[in-house]
């Protein structure tokens, strides 16, 4: 059986979140897991499940340097990056 320390706990990203203040969502911290034994980690992105007046999953992923989109929607299957995420949302506001 694999085991697994949490080594880093992942906050949310406080623009998006004042991004989703008017929407009805729920918001899961992201986890830096080390897999015992070894050296290998596992990352479990920030997750922003928005229920009204869309539903859609926003995964937000920890990211090195080179990439520019850490965040992907779920339903749409594609990345995105702060800006484009801000747009979307925008669209769909009460």
């Amino acid at each position: 059986m694999f085991e697994f320390k949490t080594i880093q706990i992942l906050k949310p990203n406080t623009e998006i979140l004042e991004v989703i203040k008017d929407y009805k969502h729920k918001v899961k911290n992201g986890k830096v897991k080390n897999l015992l034994h070894t050296n290998l980690q596992v990352i479990e992105p920030t997750e922003y499940l928005i229920k009204y007046p869309i539903s859609i999953t926003i995964l937000e992923y920890k990211v090195n340097e080179i990439s520019s989109k850490p965040f992907y929607i779920k339903e749409h299957k594609q990345k995105y990056n702060l800006k484009e995420i801000k747009q979307i949302l925008n669209k769909f506001k009460m």
